[in-house]
């Protein structure tokens, strides 16, 4: 049996995430693309959130929801940039990956679940050998990010758009209500974003 499928075997086996071999392959070839080889911690830049975004609207009104978990400004304003150029290039809301972001971890960047999952998104160290670099850490920002918006992109394609499922598929819980719910109530009350208005 080809090294690949063994692998991808086991993790289905350990992680009782429903998909079967072919998708997974389907998915290492199309993140092979999007995972980028940086290394460091590295925030996105103004210039690189302004390439993305109309105006900076967004990014005061956001930052002002998340001062009470991150209450240092630079921290913070990285942190949104980032979610915002990571969300916008997978072709998802950013606000939904905030509310993931604070259903999955609250925003803690060092989270661990007794699964092993890791940083903002909670993504589970063998996508690393599914889609990524030996050299990633998965507690770095930009590629916790990374990970977590193309993951998230491929289940939201897999279900044909249906964010039910594809919440339920990131997070191991294909068909059960309640974390799928728990994002749809943080995406509704607390990131809900309205750009004509001018609290958001």
């Amino acid at each position: 049996m080809h090294k690949l499928t063994i692998t991808i075997f086991t993790v289905l086996c350990c992680t009782s995430i429903y998909a079967n071999n072919p998708h997974y392959e389907q998915l290492a070839a199309y993140a092979q693309t999007g995972i980028f080889h940086e290394t460091s911690d590295q925030a996105v830049s103004y210039s690189e959130y302004a390439a993305m975004a109309d105006n900076i609207t967004w990014l005061v009104i956001m930052s002002r929801r998340l001062e009470k978990f991150i209450p240092d400004t630079l921290e913070r304003e990285e942190f949104l940039r980032t979610v915002y150029y990571e969300a916008t290039r997978a072709g998802l809301d950013p606000q939904l990956v905030l509310s993931v972001i604070q259903v999955e971890s609250g925003f803690k960047k060092y989270a661990v679940s007794h699964a092993g999952a890791r940083g903002y998104m909670q993504v589970m160290p063998f996508w690393v050998d599914l889609i990524g670099h030996q050299d990633h850490n998965l507690f770095h920002l930009r590629i916790n990010l990374r990970y977590g918006c193309t993951i998230l992109r491929h289940y939201l394609d897999q279900e044909k758009g249906d964010y039910f499922r594809a919440l339920g598929r990131y997070n191991g819980s294909l068909g059960e209500a309640a974390y799928p719910q728990l994002v749809f109530d943080k995406w509704l009350s607390t990131w809900r974003y309205n750009a004509s208005s001018p609290n958001g």
